[in-house]
C-alpha cells in the first residue's frame, strides 16, 4: 500500500500554501480559519538520484521527472482541515479532521513559526502566541482521539480478552485496523508503556493514555516544518522547537510556492529544493524586486525554503522508504517499450524481491520465480532484502 503524508496543523498557519508549494494544485488560501473544509489530495514529488547518473544512461521516466540525475518521485499528500483545541470532542471541524488523518502514515506538522495566529488560527500579532504551543496541542489531541477509540467498551474488552486467553495484540490490530496500525506496532507500542498484553484488564487509564500516546508516536510520526520562517518573530522561536526533540525544518511555504510558479512562467529557472535560481530577461522590475526578497531572506539565510526538505526528509528517514528501479531488460535497463527506468518504486526498508514483485502486480508475485540484480546480474532469491537505487529485474513464470 502507497505511503500518505498528511499535512497537518491549526486554521491559517500555511498549510494549503505548503500544500500548494509542493503539489502546484491550486487549494484555496485565504486568511481565515477553516479554508480547508474537504481534505485535498495531490501528489508531491520526493528527491532521489537517479540510477541513470551511475548507470551513465538517460532516462525516461513515466511520472516525475529527472534533472542531472536528481530524479523527482512522486508520493500522496493529504491536506486535511485545521486542527483546534477539543477536536477530539468534535470541536471546529475536530470530526472530519481526525477522520481524514486516519490513512496518512506520517505527518507534515505545519507550524506559524512567528507565533502570529492563536491557539484557533485567528491572525493576531507576531510574536504574541507561542508556537510550542500548537506543538504540545496537536500531539495531545490525536493521543486524546486514540485513547477515546481505545476505551470503547475497553472494560467489556478487556475482560473478554484475559479470561478466554485471546490475542490481545491481534483483537487491538483490528480495532485499530483503519488507523494502518498493525499488530507489530500495538506490541511494541505496549512493552514501551510497560503494559502486559496478557492482562488487559489491569491496564489503568494512565497506562491506557500512555498507550495510546505511544501507539500515535509510533504510527503517526510528526516533522514540523517551521513556517513562517522569514518573519522576524520566528527567529527567536525556531531553536525552542528544535529542543522539542521532534525533526524539524525552517520552511516558508510562500517563498517556496512564488519560486514554482515564476518557474512555471519561466520567469526563472528553479529546480525543488535548490538553494539558488536563475532569472531570464523575461522578468518585471516588480518581480525581480521579489525575487531578490526571497533570496536574501530565505535562500541566504536558511539554504532552502524547507517544502521540499521538509517531504524528503519526512518520506526517507521518517518513514524509512528507499527507492527502487524495476525494469524488464536488465541489460538495457529498459521497460517493454524500450523506456530506460521508467519506474521508481518507494518501499520499506527491508523489503525483499518478492514483495517489489506483488507491489508491481498479484501476477507478477504469484509467479515469481527470481530476481536479477542489474548492476551485476546476479540472481537473488525471494527474500533478499534490497537496497537503496537497487536496478531490479523479475523474473516470473509463464
Amino acid at each position: 500500500m502507497a505511503k500518505i503524508i498528511g499535512i497537518v496543523g491549526k486554521p491559517n498557519c500555511g498549510k494549503s500554501t505548503f500544500f500548494n508549494a509542493a503539489t502546484m494544485a491550486g487549494a484555496e488560501i485565504a486568511n481565515y480559519p477553516f479554508t480547508t473544509i474537504d481534505a485535498n489530495q495531490g501528489m508531491g514529488y520526493v528527491r532521489v538520484e537517479c540510477a541513470c547518473k551511475s548507470l551513465g544512461v538517460t532516462c525516461s521516466p513515466k511520472h516525475g521527472s529527472c534533472h542531472n540525475g536528481t530524479r523527482l518521485v512522486p508520493i500522496e499528500l493529504l491536506d486535511v482541515a485545521g486542527l483546534v483545541p477539543g477536536a477530539h470532542e468534535g470541536k471546529g471541524l475536530g470530526n472530519q479532521f481526525l477522520d481524514n488523518l486516519m490513512s496518512a502514515d506520517a505527518l507534515i506538522h505545519i507550524i506559524d513559526t512567528a507565533g502570529a495566529t492563536d491557539a484557533e488560527g485567528k491572525p493576531c500579532t507576531p510574536g504574541e502566541h507561542n508556537p510550542l504551543d500548537d506543538v504540545k496541542f496537536l500531539e495531545e489531541e490525536i493521543d486524546l482521539w486514540f485513547l477515546s477509540l481505545l476505551k470503547k467498551d475497553w472494560n467489556k474488552l478487556a475482560r473478554e480478552l484475559q479470561q478466554l486467553k485471546k490475542d490481545a495484540g491481534k483483537e487491538l490490530a483490528n480495532r485499530f485496523s483503519g488507523l494502518k496500525i498493525s499488530e507489530p506496532l500495538i506490541i511494541k507500542a505496549a512493552r514501551h508503556s510497560n503494559l502486559n498484553l496478557d492482562e488487559p484488564a489491569n491496564w489503568d487509564d494512565a497506562g491506557l493514555l500512555k498507550f495510546a500516546s505511544k501507539l500515535r508516536e509510533l504510527s503517526k510520526p510528526i516533522l514540523l516544518s517551521c513556517n513562517k520562517c522569514d518573519i522576524p518573530e520566528a527567529e527567536k522561536n525556531l531553536k525552542p522547537l528544535e529542543e522539542t526533540g521532534i525533526p524539524t525544518i525552517p520552511t516558508c511555504a510562500d517563498a517556496e510556492l512564488a519560486l514554482r510558479r515564476a518557474g512555471e512562467k519561466e520567469l526563472i529557472k528553479y529546480f525543488p529544493g535548490d538553494s539558488d535560481f536563475e532569472t531570464s530577461s523575461k522578468l518585471g522590475e516588480k518581480q525581480a524586486k521579489g525575487l531578490d526578497f526571497i533570496k536574501e531572506t530565505v535562500l541566504k539565510k536558511f539554504g532552502n525554503t524547507g517544502v521540499q526538505q521538509s517531504l524528503d526528509k519526512t518520506t526517507f528517514e521518517m518513514l524509512d522508504l528507499i527507492p527502487v528501479f524495476p525494469v524488464e531488460d536488465e541489460g538495457k535497463y529498459t521497460d517493454k517499450n524500450g523506456n530506460v527506468l521508467p519506474d521508481v518504486h518507494l518501499v520499506p526498508k527491508g523489503t525483499t524481491a518478492r514483495e517489489l514483485a506483488y507491489k508491481i502486480h498479484t501476477d507478477i508475485g504469484d509467479k515469481f520465480i527470481c530476481a536479477i540484480d542489474a548492476r551485476t546480474k546476479m540472481k537473488l532469491g525471494a527474500d533478499h532484502e534490497l537496497k537503496s537505487s537497487d536496478v531490479i529485474k523479475i523474473s516470473c513464470s509463464k
